[in-house]
């Protein structure tokens, strides 16, 4: 009986330790979202791919790379001192991470509500489909 007991002690400390990590997808999604509010445009890049696709929800084509993407982002995260996106909630499915984002450009405007959807693969994000 007691080796039971023990067994499934470990097993629900194991099962609750697993549950706090945070998949390889969350991570990516939190390490560009800390660069961002940092605007650091070289770790903002770090977690997507080089072919990295963004789109308006459901499908509408932005652009592709991240060359691009530096393009799109260097010069707003070097003129925009108030820049913050505020993370409201957070949605881990598999690999995809949807999270609810409130954006401040000007801190005496009215913050941007948002919508981020990162895919994730082969260690990298693949695809952002943004919803506003």
């Amino acid at each position: 009986m007691k080796k039971i007991f023990i067994t499934t002690l470990a097993f629900c400390f194991s099962a609750v330790l697993y549950a706090q990590e945070k998949t390889a997808a969350e991570k990516l999604a939190q390490e560009q979202l800390d660069a961002y509010n940092n605007r650091d445009i070289e770790a903002f890049l770090k977690p997507y791919s080089d072919s990295v696709q963004v789109y308006f929800f459901p499908n509408q084509f932005l652009y592709k790379g991240k060359e691009t993407m530096r393009k799109e982002y260097a010069g707003m995260f070097a003129n925009t001192p108030d820049l913050h996106c505020n993370l409201k909630s957070r949605v881990v499915v598999g690999n995809r991470v949807i999270d609810e984002e409130s954006v401040v450009f000007d801190k005496n405007k009215p913050a941007f509500h948002a919508v981020a959807i990162y895919t994730v693969a082969n260690g990298k994000i693949t695809a952002v489909h943004f919803i506003q």
